[in-house]
């Protein structure tokens, strides 16, 4: 499927390694400014959020991100915070990293894996071989120069981050939708038949011996004449030995694409031929509570296979899905928790606060005003609004940009990150709050006006 988003258009070099010191350096520098709260500490917080409670059960809970959203810093609050995987949205398929024939541009994507790498996330490669995104280039290839063209893009593209990627889509979307079971019609598969699946495959093995590699598709969550096909062909490679460790199931679902009753059934049965499984780009349009049992129904059925070893929702806050008018995702358009949060968290295992279940359904907005201003600063308000359901407490980041300080602050709180630059609010005396009242807190800044503070999301219990 074709998303939205930015992708890289210009060259770059990197070194490799691990820790990749030099390159991360700017990202590194740029984070420390604009974000943002650091992931929970102790056991005591080991299962408020979704990477943490997903962890204690042994398994990761990422989500797509878009590298031209890393400035802001609600998205990468909520990206540090909750989750341990990401997948980068569009930055690694073949248009954004090889626009023109041996020509390959990394900066979109290492500034993603960067990210990652500088919070201890993994990293889920995304995609390498897919009909769909290709440069032109790739279409008017003959068989020969095909052939030779997939080979290099895949052994150039995972060289570049050997040891860094934990699973790859080797290939995307090879089967045709419907009753037929048959391939897509591709450059690849009219050119170079049905074995070029099996020798993306092979190079991949050769490039990176141990990135786990995987076949990703949608509509196949439940039994179907497409998820039989794909069956049939990882049943084949194992028998046969052809390198394939995992199959993706996207699991994009709506009113007219339901989560199948046999959801659980057709992941095992795919575990059973000895890969692992991985719920790769889940997304559920709707709202409230129905959404929220779909999410939970979808968790529950990757906690009881064992080989299911994490889930991925493609992105974050549903303004920037790439099916936004669906709400599809776990966060509103101002990161607020949603219900499906909830039900994901609680199945998870997990609770939004410390020693005790959270609220489902609980939320609330933190709206940012500048009250008075002058040359040297300025005052502050938020204003805190209770979701559908009453809350007991809230908490909310403010980030500064430096040499901005904040030098008071009244009705909440405050402690600060390391920077000086993040400020956590949290509630007092008025953290109560009946369904849809609001309170507020505010605080003077001095060292100048602009730009004005960052609020992220509003958290409540």
């Amino acid at each position: 499927m074709i998303r939205t988003g930015a992708r890289a258009a210009s060259g770059s070099c990197r070194p490799h390694g691990r820790l990749r010191a030099a390159a991360s350096a700017a990202t590194t520098a740029l984070l420390t400014l604009t974000a943002l709260a650091a992931l929970p500490q102790g056991t005591a917080h080991a299962a408020d959020t979704l990477g943490a409670a997903a962890a204690e059960k042994g398994r990761y809970f990422g989500a797509a991100v878009a590298a031209n959203h890393l400035g802001e810093a609600p998205y990468v609050s909520t990206l540090n915070t909750e989750f341990s995987s990401v997948t980068p949205e569009n930055e690694m398929k073949w248009d954004a990293v090889e626009p023109s024939r041996g020509s390959f541009s990394f900066s979109r994507a290492d500034q993603i894996v960067n990210h990652a790498q500088s919070r201890g996330m993994d990293v889920r490669g995304h995609t390498l071989v897919w009909h769909s995104q290709l440069p032109s280039w790739v279409s008017g290839l003959g068989a020969t120069d095909l052939r030779s063209a997939m080979n290099n893009h895949i052994t150039q593209v995972m060289t570049h981050y050997k040891g860094e990627i934990h699973s790859w889509d080797v290939v995307n979307e090879a089967f045709q939708d419907g009753s037929s079971g048959a391939r897509r019609s591709s450059p690849f598969q009219d050119r170079l038949g049905d074995g070029f699946i099996e020798e993306a495959f092979r190079t991949a093995r050769a490039a990176d011996p141990n990135a786990k590699l995987c076949y990703n598709d949608y509509n196949t969550d439940g039994v179907n004449a497409k998820s039989n096909a794909v069956y049939a062909m990882v049943k084949d490679f194992k028998s046969r030995g052809v390198p394939i460790d995992c199959v993706g199931f996207q699991s994009h679902f709506n009113s007219n694409s339901p989560v199948p009753s046999d959801y659980r059934a057709n992941l095992q049965r795919f575990a059973d031929l000895g890969v692992d499984v991985q719920i790769t780009e889940l997304d559920i349009e709707g709202s409230g509570t129905a959404q929220a049992t779909d999410y939970g129904n979808v968790v529950r059925a990757c906690l009881a296979v064992s080989r299911c070893t994490g889930i991925t929702v493609w992105g974050i806050p549903d303004k920037y899905s790439w099916r936004a008018s669906g709400t599809p995702l776990l966060f509103d358009d101002n990161y607020n928790k949603k219900p499906a949060y909830h039900a994901v968290l609680s199945a998870l295992g997990g609770s939004t606060e410390p020693g005790g279940p959270g609220t489902p359904g609980a939320g609330c907005t933190a709206t940012y005003t500048t009250a008075e201003q002058w040359s040297g600063g300025y005052n502050g308000k938020v204003t805190i609004t209770a979701g559908s359901s009453p809350i007991s407490s809230w908490s909310v980041n403010v980030t500064l940009t430096a040499p901005q300080k904040v030098v008071s602050v009244w009705n909440g709180s405050p402690t600060w990150d390391s920077s000086g630059n993040v400020m956590t609010v949290k509630s007092g005396w008025n953290g109560t709050l009946a369904a849809g009242a609001s309170t507020s807190f505010g605080f003077t800044v001095n060292g100048g006006t602009a730009p004005p503070p960052q609020v992220g999301a509003c958290t409540a219990a």
